[in-house]
């Protein structure tokens, strides 16, 4: 990647400004006790609208092609460097459905990579595809259980927003304990 290449996918953007704001807004609402303090990251991973606990989590970074490594399962994209560690890249979309086509190498410009907090002990990213902010419970107006039968126990509860939006909770110590997402061989 050239120098002006990484300065573009390392520069704010009118979303990432206008995220800022909102995040600065909400923080000024919780230190006048207008609103709850956020429990949520809102992500967009394919087609997914999704919660991640914000105490999974760990760093935002821009999108950047990871370096792939030979054998490995189609979801898991390669290594990234972060801060002087190496992460293991997920593309949690292919990870669930296997239908899902690859994502291109110039793509990873137009997205975020979500690190796991050190304390799941797992060095990894998710794609992010979309920020939708900080949620929290008031930000929903409705929430009910995943079925019985869900084969992905890392995804939970659902929650709908005032918007009619569906939200799926997914829980990254949970998938992080997955023997399928540890197993990325092939």
């Amino acid at each position: 990647m050239s120098t002006t290449e990484t300065a573009a996918a390392a520069a704010p953007t009118p979303d990432d400004a206008h995220l800022q704001a909102r995040l600065a807004k909400r923080l000024r609402e919780v230190d006048r006790g207008e609103r709850a303090i956020a429990a949520w990251m809102g992500v967009r991973i394919g087609a997914r609208t999704l919660l991640i606990p914000l105490s999974h989590a760990s760093e935002l970074m821009p999108g950047q092609r990871p370096t792939p490594v030979p054998y490995t399962q189609p979801w898991f994209l390669g290594l990234v460097n972060c801060r002087g560690e190496l992460a293991g890249v997920i593309d949690l979309a292919a990870y669930i459905d296997p239908e899902t086509p690859p994502r291109h190498a110039q793509s990873f410009g137009q997205t975020r990579l979500l690190t796991f907090n050190p304390a799941l002990e797992i060095n990894a990213a998710l794609v992010i595809d979309h920020m939708a902010g900080l949620k929290s419970q008031g930000d929903f107006v409705q929430a009910y259980a995943p079925r019985s039968d869900n084969p992905w126990p890392f995804l939970g509860n659902f929650y709908i927003d005032r918007d009619g939006t569906t939200w799926q909770e997914l829980n990254l110590q949970r998938l992080s304990e997955d023997p399928r997402f540890i197993s990325i061989g092939l």
